[in-house]
């Protein structure tokens, strides 16, 4: 990016979206598709009501003013493209998802190729009688097994080694601290620096450090808290790795032979994606729930290994369980947000119950801070525990891998913003808006409610613009990152490994509790489109600030950790569509309440319409939403005959430059940028906008879209023993951690990891210290502890 003030934003928006195809994954990119596409809902719904309904509306006379003027509520007596962009963006999202998943970079990764079962009946836990089931397009299997107590052993030995790297980084670094104070007062010795340097690691544990500190100085720990013995921690860390690592070993050799006892799940590798794809279709089991459900393309980082063991019986009652407790909390979560409100109003607290008048004798400050501050910090507690019990309530449902908990977060999540952050404050400011008028008339109440509900519309328009400016503002800064970054890594990082993780690692995004924010604005501003259009106006705007600012956080911040392959998109699509009920139920409400049967007959007509359309377009996509289709199988093959001697393995990088254009784009990537030389030609002419809008299933098919994939991204290779050991539990193909130590001028380090090695692999490369004696990594360096990444 050039440097400058503003000059970078002409770069910036040259980078296509397809960019972040390529380079971060495909959640990130659907991401920033679904925020173009609910702009592009509220800016063209502008352009559809604005021009009909604005004059209607403000010259009705109905006795508003200001924005309520423009709100139906202003008409004394008085509909969707949406549903047509979801069903085009599900066509959309299928070609792009099959053309993804069946391209050489995916079909050729581990996970495409292996299927999980779980729930597996005792007697199908044997190998044999899995290998007679699936017959010769199996490869491997793995049969998961019960690692409780390997698991808490290689637990244990690895927070050892960490304590010995934290104890020996500490005696390195009082040891240079005392070096660099003989140097200021004159007194260091250079013969005693250079046998040091000579690497004499064959002397007495711990003799290089003790020219330079006090062996009471040594860090030392007590066995038990409080209470235990006081040790050398160096020494009795050594100790207890001699202990432990062939205590693991041995237990390791146990599961790695089928010793152990198995537990009901087994991941099956087949040869090829298309065998894998036959598994996961077929039904597996004769009986009901067992052998299922199945899940394909499980990356082995994010499988969630102790909900292996599950049985049906308990996933049913554990799915019962958690997903009650969601709804009674969404429910119920005006409990403690009400009590937060209580304490906000301390003083009419005070009024109603007498027996709290202790508080009143705090000091005024105390006071002040229990009646402003306090609520104000426990509100926010309330507002970040809430994605972690969601999250939580996701993961005790047994789902097996971190990605599916996301995709039901992602429901929970959304059920709480439409049901609190939505309805809850739309009814309740139309409510106490006229409670002194119901409490004089109470037969009035429901015209008058029916009359001041959209009126509650005003609080939208500034929401979506606090939502738009504080988000994106917010996330752009990064402030909280900064300080994490530059504040608290200066304290809390007293190892290299802890800077070189704060220093090389990016935030990641929780798709589970990120979109449904955004889904819940976009029904917003569909729900008020009609009864307040005004509201469109600003949900345009700020949706794009929030596109915005994703767009240049997945390009530079953000990282992805975990992988839906796309999921979160067609979900929260079909989320989308409550604005649409959402606005014909109220549509039908208002229209009966001001005696209007023939636009309301015509709604409900609308309504039953819309719900057997809904229907019919799910029970059509939903099987391509999990399932590949064969028949692409077959072309894909003839495709890459066509390109087999023409690729030169670059991507394309934007649509409008895969129509056979001739012209690379300019997005200030030379190294990813390519031409459509690489590709065969496309089959069409490129289309305008609108005959690309209309016919998603000619211009945006799985010929057109496949030219997005990434290709020739990185060669998928897996050493025989990574293969071997792919789908064990991670305690079983575990190994001790390296150490990683600052190295000194004296020779101290040369010391620790001459005799240290002896027991665990340790190292004191690539780390240092600087002339003022604070340690540093050298960034430029591979690190010892640096493991290349592997691409399930």
């Amino acid at each position: 990016m050039p440097n400058g003030l503003i000059n970078w934003f002409g770069a910036f928006f040259s980078i296509p979206d397809s960019y972040v195809l390529n380079h971060h994954s495909l959640d990130a990119f659907l991401l920033l598709r679904y925020l173009k596409i609910a702009t592009m809902l509220c800016f063209v719904g502008c352009c559809m009501t604005w021009p009909v309904l604005f004059p209607v509306n403000a010259t009705d006379k109905g006795g508003s003013a200001e924005l309520s003027i423009l709100a139906i509520g202003n008409i004394k007596n008085n509909k969707r493209f949406v549903f047509y962009t979801i069903a085009r963006e599900s066509i959309y999202y299928i070609n792009l998802r099959q053309a993804y998943l069946l391209s050489p970079l995916y079909a050729s990764r581990m996970s495409s190729r292996t299927v999980l079962f779980t729930s597996v009946p005792a007697e199908y836990l044997d190998e044999t009688r899995i290998r007679r089931m699936f017959g010769k397009q199996l490869k491997n299997l793995w049969i998961a097994s019960d690692c409780k107590e390997l698991e808490k052993k290689v637990e244990e030995r690895d927070k050892v080694a960490y304590k010995l790297e934290a104890a020996e980084t500490k005696l390195v670094k009082l040891a240079n601290k005392a070096h660099a104070k003989s140097i200021k007062k004159g007194t260091s010795h250079h013969e005693e620096e250079h046998l040091g340097n000579t690497g004499e690691v064959d002397r007495e544990s711990g003799s290089a450090a003790a020219r330079w500190i006090d062996p009471k100085q040594r860090p030392t720990h007590r066995t038990k808290f409080l209470i235990g013995k006081k040790v050398d921690t160096i020494n009795w860390c050594r100790s207890e790795l001699e202990r432990l690592i062939p205590e693991v070993e041995a237990l390791q050799a146990k599961h790695r032979n089928g010793e152990a006892k198995f537990v009901g799940s087994v991941f099956v590798e087949f040869y090829t994606q298309s065998d894998a794809q036959a598994a996961y279709q077929m039904v597996a089991h004769h009986q009901a729930l067992h052998m299922s459900p199945r899940f394909i393309g499980v990356n082995p980082d994010q499988i969630i290994w102790k909900n292996l063991r599950i049985k049906w019986w308990e996933r049913v009652i554990r799915n019962i369980t958690t997903i009650t407790f969601v709804i009674l909390l969404v429910i119920f979560w005006a409990i403690p947000v009400a009590f937060v409100g209580i304490l906000s109003n301390i003083n009419s607290l005070l009024q109603i119950a007498p027996w709290l008048d202790f508080l009143r004798k705090l000091p005024s400050v105390v006071f002040g801070l229990v009646s402003g501050l306090l609520p104000t910090i426990l509100l926010a507690v309330l507002m970040a525990l809430l994605p972690i019990v969601l999250r939580l309530m996701a993961k005790l449902g047994g789902l097996p891998t971190l990605a599916r908990v996301e995709l039901r977060t992602q429901n929970f999540y959304f059920l709480f913003q439409i049901i609190q952050v939505f309805l809850v404050v739309t009814l309740a400011s139309a409510a106490t808006s006229t409670a002194s008028q119901i409490a004089k008339d109470p037969s009035s109440a429901v015209s008058l409610l029916a009359q001041r509900l959209p009126l509650a519309s005003n609080f939208y328009v500034s929401y979506f613009v606090l939502q738009g400016l504080t988000i994106s503002s917010g996330a752009l800064a990064q402030v909280v990152g900064l300080i994490l970054f530059r504040v608290l890594g200066k304290i809390l990082d007293s190892t290299p490994r802890k800077m070189y993780k704060r220093w090389s690692s990016l935030s990641s995004l929780g798709w589970g509790t990120l979109l449904p924010i955004y889904t819940n604005l976009t029904v917003i501003a569909i729900t008020y489109s009609i009864i307040s259009p005004l509201v469109l106006g600003f949900a345009a705007i700020g949706l794009w600030l929030i596109y915005f600012m994703h767009r240049y956080n997945t390009l530079f911040v953000n990282d992805c950790v975990i992988d839906t392959q796309g999921l979160i998109y067609p979900r929260a699509l079909q989320q989308t569509t409550t604005g649409v009920y959402l606005a014909i139920l109220c549509l039908i409400g208002l229209f009966g309440i001001n005696k209007a049967p023939g636009p309301a007959i015509l709604m409900a007509v609308f309504l039953v319409f819309i719900i057997l359309f809904h229907v019919s377009l799910n029970a059509a996509i939903d099987p391509l939403l999990v399932y590949l289709p064969r028949s692409l199988e077959s072309e894909e093959e003839s495709l890459l005959a066509l390109e087999d001697g023409n690729a030169s393995g670059n991507t394309i990088q934007d649509e409008k430059y895969n129509h056979n254009t001739g012209h690379a784009p300019s997005n200030g990537d030379t190294g990813a940028a390519a031409t459509d030389k690489s590709l065969p030609a496309a089959p069409h002419k490129k289309p305008n906008f609108i005959t690309k809008w209309l016919r998603p299933d000619k211009f945006t098919d799985y010929q057109t879209l496949r030219r997005l994939v990434p290709r020739g991204f990185a060669d998928i290779a897996y050493a025989p023993e990574t293969e071997r050991s792919a789908y064990y539990h991670p305690a079983i193909a575990s190994q001790p951690p390296v150490l990683w130590i600052p190295r000194d001028s004296m020779g101290v380090s040369r010391q620790e990891v001459g005799h240290t090695n002896n027991v665990i692999p340790i190292s004191d490369e690539g780390a240092g210290f600087d002339d003022k004696g604070g340690m540093h990594i050298v960034e430029d360096d591979r690190p010892p502890i640096y493991k290349e990444k592997i691409y399930w």
